[in-house]
């Protein structure tokens, strides 16, 4: 083993592309629309639009950034190198936090609906499974993970293909009615709701120290990634509305089976499953990809032990920080995801970017790929977004953000001291 400092780059365009789409394409598409219909009836389609517009202005901000710091770490990086350490601690405890939750409930969200194609063993068994295996994946390397990731996402994409074109034929324009139930306000809550569905592109900057030619790779890789989501999440959005309504969705924890029901095309049912069984599988392995790569990143910097900052010399991964990622994730999915921690996701999500599109509004005009604006437009965005969420809410992803600080404070001190 050794301690390297760097990782190898390895990831082409096709494999950053398959990271974000693995990131993206999980529980929004399955779950997160029925909820969005529910807030806004079929004009959530219009708050997919929104969602999709201020989370194409938040990744080029993240493109731009890591186009100029290609390193592990993402906003954690930036907020460090263009703000101040405070504002990338921040971004990157919150990223830690946000995606260790989110894992669990992933990994929960397998094990259910795979033991439905297959229930020979408990849906927790295959969940405890899916995280075991996924670490000894992310232990491999980074170029097998990829394979893996690849393929795993194509038969999401192929599942969701089969959806949209088996339904097409039977959409009913009744079912779009009344479009807006619940007015703009609706329209409003349900663009904050769809808005996290996409952001797992920024996962590619994450992993920007393992991308090839990264000021040229990772620009094109977050606007693809988002371009294809957006079409996707629409294709399959128009489908399920057109097919059972707004209404259906909203009432269903799996508003895409339901639909797929109401379908005559053959075995529909079974291949929603299992899209729906590898979209989880994607999201898993890019969670435990991101996070181990934020250890890293903060171990470097002393504000997580120093242990994390350790490459192995023949894989070229970051092997403490995979490994002690396939605990924690362990552990959550045993135990359920702590409610405490999901409330405040979407907090720490936004600002996370908000502190993205600070760092780019602050980067020299000559680094600054698309101008002042979309920096701008993404910080208002976010400003917008954050303006629906409860009181509590806020409140809890402070007090998650006090606890990292004293976190920090105490592993500093334990670091200077040996």
């Amino acid at each position: 083993m050794s301690n390297n400092k760097v990782l190898k780059r390895v990831l082409g365009l096709h494999d950053a592309v398959g990271v974000g789409l693995g990131a993206i394409i999980g529980a929004g598409i399955f779950v997160v629309i029925g909820v969005a219909a529910g807030v806004a009836g079929a004009s959530f389609l219009v708050g997919l639009l929104i969602a999709g517009i201020v989370a194409s202005f938040n990744g080029l901000s993240s493109a731009q950034l890591a186009a100029v710091y290609p390193q592990s770490g993402g906003t954690y990086e930036y907020g460090y190198r263009v703000l101040t350490p405070w504002f990338g601690f921040s971004a990157g405890w919150m990223f830690i936090l946000s995606k260790l939750s989110a894992a669990g409930i992933v990994a929960i969200g397998f094990g259910s609906y795979f033991h439905q194609l297959i229930p020979y063993f408990t849906p927790i068994e295959y969940s405890v499974g899916a995280v075991v295996l996924l670490t000894i994946a992310n232990l491999w390397g980074i170029q097998k993970a990829g394979i893996i990731n690849m393929s795993i996402v194509l038969v999401t994409l192929l599942a969701l293909l089969y959806f949209v074109f088996s339904g097409v034929g039977s959409i009913n324009s009744q079912n779009f009615e009344p479009f807006a139930p619940f007015g703009m306000m609706g329209i409003a809550e349900s663009a904050a709701i769809l808005f996290f569905a996409f952001t797992g592109y920024a996962r590619i900057a994450t992993l920007a120290e393992e991308v090839i030619e990264p000021k040229k790779t990772i620009p094109r890789a977050v606007i693809i990634t988002i371009l294809t989501a957006i079409v996707l999440y629409a294709a399959v959005s128009l489908v399920a509305v057109g097919v059972i309504g707004a209404e259906n969705m909203a009432q269903s924890a799996s508003p895409l089976q339901l639909a797929a029901l109401s379908m005559k095309t053959p075995a529909i049912g079974t291949v929603i499953t299992l899209g729906a069984s590898t979209a989880m599988l994607g999201v898993l392995l890019s969670q435990i990809l991101g996070i181990s790569r934020m250890f890293l990143a903060m171990g470097r910097r002393n504000d997580l032990p120093s242990f994390f900052n350790s490459i192995h010399g023949k894989t070229h991964v970051p092997h403490i920080g995979i490994i002690i990622t396939g605990v924690l994730v362990l552990l959550i999915t045993l135990l359920g995801s702590f409610e405490f921690v999901v409330r405040s996701a979407t907090f720490t999500i936004l600002l996370y970017y908000s502190i993205t599109n600070m760092a780019a509004l602050k980067q020299p005009s000559g680094e600054q790929l698309y101008g002042k604006y979309i920096p701008v437009l993404g910080m208002l965005g976010c400003l917008a977004m954050s303006v629906s969420l409860p009181f509590n809410v806020i409140v809890s992803g402070l007090v998650l953000l006090l606890v990292g600080f004293v976190v920090r404070f105490l592993v500093k001190k334990i670091e200077q001291n040996r």
